[in-house]
């Protein structure tokens, strides 16, 4: 099929790779326009612009598609039908009717839990036993299209955002191809009313740890928000983000250190697994702990 992508960050990579893969022509690739990073604040395109440069693709990075100037070039396009995955812009109605087959979206929950900018860290801050992804034919609503494929797959008790991420994105590149394969056949099936969660996107005060909570929230959110933006807490003077943990047994005050790093919560505990102190990159508790000590009490 001849295809315009919508992607932007590295979750929507491995989609457009398979596509590609799969002989499907890509006519152009959009995405979000560069933006500043690192300590020069030098532009630096998005992971997809970066992938369909390399690979020689026509790229676009409108910051709008709302002008009539966008909707004429992308109707010009001739596109059969449009892939969207974490592109970041809303879509109007003249660019979801432009392509002859329309746009299907690749969203990494089981719809209709977790609709919006966030599924995977709120799944797993959620405590679900099970995230996925749907292969939705995309509409004017938040994430409220028919679904035309569906896969669950279990998040494991010590899975993180970071982990998921990965598996899911692999999932939804498996499953576009599939889905554009059948799609004359594939019956789009109405999302239910009952059931309808938002993933609100991620505000980073909601990063600091309450020790006072339970341990199962506590780890939660640890596991939830790691790798970015990092569940933190501080240890004497110094801010340490914990990005890895389990829960085990153990009695103590809120934050009280307990052995290595295992931390005493409001009821039970959790061992800390990987930890980033200021300035170095992530470490497993035993290595980070060579030559530093937390202190007897994390705030």
């Amino acid at each position: 099929m001849r295809i315009a992508f919508m992607g932007t960050p590295d979750f929507s990579v491995a989609p457009l790779r398979a596509l590609i893969e799969a002989g499907h022509e890509i006519a152009c690739v959009y995405c979000q326009p560069p933006r500043p990073a690192g300590r020069g604040q030098k532009e630096r395109p998005s992971p997809v612009q970066a992938e369909a440069e390399r690979r020689g693709l026509m790229v676009r990075h409108p910051r709008s598609l709302r002008t009539p100037e966008a909707q004429a070039e992308f109707a010009a396009l001739g596109i059969e039908v449009a892939v969207v995955v974490a592109y970041g812009l809303i879509l109007p109605q003249a660019i979801l009717d432009a392509p002859r087959l329309g746009c299907l979206n690749i969203h990494a929950s089981l719809l209709p839990r977790w609709r919006g900018a966030a599924p995977i860290h709120r799944a797993v801050m959620a405590g679900d036993a099970e995230t996925g992804v749907c292969i939705m034919q995309m509409e004017a609503g938040l994430d409220t299209g028919p679904v035309l494929l569906r896969e669950a797959m279990a998040i494991g008790p010590t899975d993180t955002t970071g982990d998921l991420h990965d598996r899911l994105s692999g999932l939804g590149a498996r499953m576009i191809v599939d889905a554009l394969a059948r799609l004359p056949d594939l019956r789009p099936e109405p999302q239910p009313e009952a059931g309808v969660t938002y993933a609100q996107k991620i505000d980073k005060a909601e990063a600091r740890i309450d020790w006072t909570l339970p341990a199962a929230e506590v780890d939660r959110l640890i596991r939830g928000l790691s790798p970015f933006p990092g569940a933190w807490c501080e240890a004497g003077a110094e801010r340490i983000k914990i990005l890895r943990s389990r829960r085990v047994e153990g009695r103590g005050e809120p934050g009280q250190v307990l052995h290595g790093l295992t931390v005493a919560c409001g009821d039970g505990a959790v061992e800390v697994l990987d930890v980033q102190r200021a300035g170095a990159k992530p470490l497993p508790a035993t290595e980070a702990l060579r030559g530093w000590s937390p202190g007897r009490c994390l705030g």
